[in-house]
């Protein structure tokens, strides 16, 4: 297939979103929707309409690209894996292909995003780029030498339903995760996990006694970023949230370190913007790396939170 376009979708947990390249890989169309959560006829119908409107928009046929937050099995062809649980045991691939007309390929979304900051983002250069998704899930992506590494299982990169390392004792057995284990990363670190931690804490005996006020309440319900924001703005229970937050990612990071010895760890996903990040996880994992020197660099996705979109137009790319 040599497409005059090169279309990419995101199918995220909250959002959907397209976007349409050049075969240089130029923007020449982005745009978002609601994903609609728990209904698989609809996911389908939404990626269809996209891809539709798109290509009527910029009067030109293009090749379909997918990235999904999860994988594909080798041997069943369903989707498995998926925080987007209405995915999985379905027959992605073949659904959307009869709804479009054409071939389609399906990857991680982490490794779209591995591939996209790896090719002309902040892993350029970069042997070894480990990319990882903060969003509504956890995920990650690895490319080596330019080129994405999925493994004979297709699940290489996964990071999100591994343990929290060393946790302690307040953190054991962990919060219950999707995938039916508890205190898995992803059950720690995700935006709604952390949404979740502030929550709990902000409810906790020791708070109410403190005396917290309306907007200690309002954003005991707050959503992950709207903690971090708080907490830049010197709020000391969201920053106490961040806090742990970080903590957790170091911990995490650090054992992807110590396995991997990556050149470079990109974040990408909602939560790769609070800029608290990029000050202070390096010191966050480097007690947890096996090493007298830690010189992995921890970069933002050049592309931000559409560089996912773009690795997975980039499926077509060859």
């Amino acid at each position: 297939m040599n497409p005059d376009i090169l279309i990419g979708v995101d199918l995220g947990g909250t959002k959907t979103e397209i976007a349409c390249l050049s075969r240089e890989g130029a923007w020449l169309l982005r745009r978002r929707v609601p994903t609609p959560r728990g209904d698989y006829a609809a996911t389908l119908a939404a990626i269809a309409r996209l891809v539709t409107d798109a290509e009527t928009e910029l009067g030109r046929r293009g090749s379909v690209g997918v990235g999904i937050p999860g994988s594909v099995s080798p041997v069943s062809g369903r989707v498995r894996n998926a925080n987007s649980t209405w995915l999985n045991g379905q027959f992605l691939a073949q659904d959307l292909e009869r709804v479009l007309g054409r071939p389609v390929r399906i990857q991680n979304d982490a490794n779209c995003l591995a591939v996209s900051e790896a090719s002309d983002g902040a892993g350029t250069g970069a042997r070894v780029v480990f990319a990882a998704i903060l969003g509504t899930g956890v995920g990650a992506g690895l490319v080596v030498d330019g080129q994405a590494l999925v493994g004979p299982n297709g699940i290489a990169g996964e990071w999100g339903h591994n343990p929290l390392p060393a946790p302690r004792a307040d953190e054991l057995p962990g919060p219950a995760c999707w995938c039916g284990r508890r205190g898995c990363i992803e059950a720690w670190v995700s935006g709604p996990a952390l949404a979740a931690d502030h929550a709990n804490r902000a409810h906790d005996d020791a708070w109410q006694d403190a005396g917290g006020g309306p907007e200690q309440r309002r954003l005991a319900g707050a959503d992950a970023l709207a903690i971090a924001e708080a907490a830049r703005a010197g709020d000391p229970r969201a920053a106490a949230s961040i806090e742990r937050w970080i903590d957790r990612l170091g911990r995490a990071l650090g054992a992807v370190i110590n396995l991997l010895d990556p050149d470079v760890i990109v974040l990408g996903g909602g939560l790769s913007n609070v800029a608290a990040l990029y000050k202070r996880l390096p010191a966050a994992w480097t007690p947890h790396v096996f090493s007298d020197v830690v010189t992995t660099r921890l970069a933002r996705s050049v592309h931000g939170d559409s560089s996912g979109v773009r690795g997975a137009a980039w499926l077509w790319r060859a």
